[in-house]
């Protein structure tokens, strides 16, 4: 595979790029730093074929980024490729306002093939491709320039190493027919909805101080307040008030300014300065929820009572049981609440009682439910056992 010095110029990034254009699929990572800002300060950006390999420093002065851009939000014809790439696809967005498409995520695959739930890239590396990666790097600061060769060679590694896997990895899939089992997961994955952070939707991040229509209503407003001073300012959310304090208001709204030197979590300083003013106004102008904006409550387990609990449990075993059969992640199967709501009577609109997972788990768990199934040891190994009528 032929490694190319590190790009900084357009020209060559272009040219880059249209050679990508016509790869099957292309292997992506990034290097950022985000502990003292808002959003993510990319760094560096790595990509590579089965062919060729670059690293690419995005805060080089007038680098035009376009082309990379079009080839991984534009270019469906060619794959593209990460490992547990949420933070990646989140950068693509913020500097697009699209996600990657068509997608496949190693870290997901994985749990298709039975390498746990959430495998890291370097033990996936080394039990598929027997690479051990050096991994002194790991911790760098990625912002600081120059880089040095250690730094560059590190993160190419990153995608070179991907580029060898992936193959591995679809193959694999392919013999065992379990590629259709991850579109669903893709699909989530890259849903652009996910990484657009609506300041009026901040609210549902944070634990509900109660269920007063008046309360969600100020925490909503004062939630969507911190996010807008977040971004305007660059820092980290929690640098202008901590969840549990936004919670606190919401419950036990300050009534006038002067009272915010006594909030805990603030700056007393907030009692006479704008920002301060700014949190009164939102506060001020907070509308209560209407019956349809209410948040569905936390118990959606109409019945789930010490017996429904148990049932839950005899689920989450037979899960167990059914994934080592299976050799896949429990996780890609069903998740706890899935489980917790069919114990409850649910029925519908549950992933588990669809496609591959009804086959693989899901008319199981029924049968369990409903007195058709049980647990039996045989030669020391749990085994299920049909109940006749």
């Amino acid at each position: 595979m032929h490694i190319h010095p590190l790009i900084t110029d357009s020209a060559s990034l272009a040219n880059l790029c249209a050679r990508l254009s016509n790869s099957p699929f292309v292997c992506v990572d990034t290097e950022f730093m985000r502990e003292n800002t808002y959003w993510p300060d990319l760094c560096l950006i790595q990509i590579a074929d089965s062919e060729e390999a670059a690293a690419i420093d995005p805060k080089a002065k007038d680098l035009d980024l376009k082309p990379l851009l079009d080839l991984l939000v534009e270019n469906e014809e060619v794959l593209k490729v990460f490992h547990a790439g949420g933070q990646d696809l989140e950068i693509v967005h913020n500097l697009t306002g699209k996600t990657p498409y068509p997608l496949f995520d190693t870290q997901v695959a994985a749990m298709a093939m039975g390498l746990g739930e959430q495998i890291g890239y370097s033990n996936l590396v080394e039990t598929l491709i027997g690479v051990k990666l050096d991994k002194g790097a790991r911790f760098t600061d990625w912002a600081r320039r120059p880089l040095d060769k250690r730094q560059i060679d590190y993160a190419i590694g990153d995608v070179t190493h991907l580029a060898k896997l992936f193959p591995k990895m679809l193959e694999k899939l392919r013999k065992t027919g379990r590629g259709g089992w991850l579109d669903v997961e893709m699909e989530r994955l890259g849903d652009p909805a996910s990484y657009a952070n609506v300041p009026e939707l901040a609210w549902t991040r944070i634990r509900l101080p109660g269920r007063k229509p008046e309360v969600l209503g100020r925490l909503r407003a004062i939630a969507a307040w911190r996010e807008r001073e977040a971004r305007n300012k660059n820092i980290p959310r929690g640098r202008i008030a901590k969840d549990e304090t936004l919670a606190d208001m919401a419950s036990h709204p300050p009534r006038e300014q002067a009272d915010l030197s006594r909030v805990r979590g603030l700056s007393p300083s907030w009692a006479s300065n704008d920002i301060g003013a700014r949190l009164m106004a939102a506060i001020a102008a907070a509308e209560p929820f209407t019956e349809e904006e209410m948040p569905p409550r936390e118990d959606r387990r109409p019945g789930l009572g010490k017996e429904g609990a148990l049932i839950a449990d005899l689920l989450k075993l037979l899960l167990k049981v059914r994934s080592r059969d299976a050799d896949v992640a429990p996780r890609l199967i069903a998740r706890s609440d899935d489980l917790e709501l069919l114990a409850a009577g649910v029925r519908k609109d549950l992933p588990l009682l669809e496609g591959w997972r009804y086959d693989v788990f899901g008319k199981d768990a029924l049968a369990l439910v409903e007195g058709r199934l049980g647990f039996s040891v045989k030669n020391g190994k749990m085994v299920m056992t049909a109940i006749e009528g």
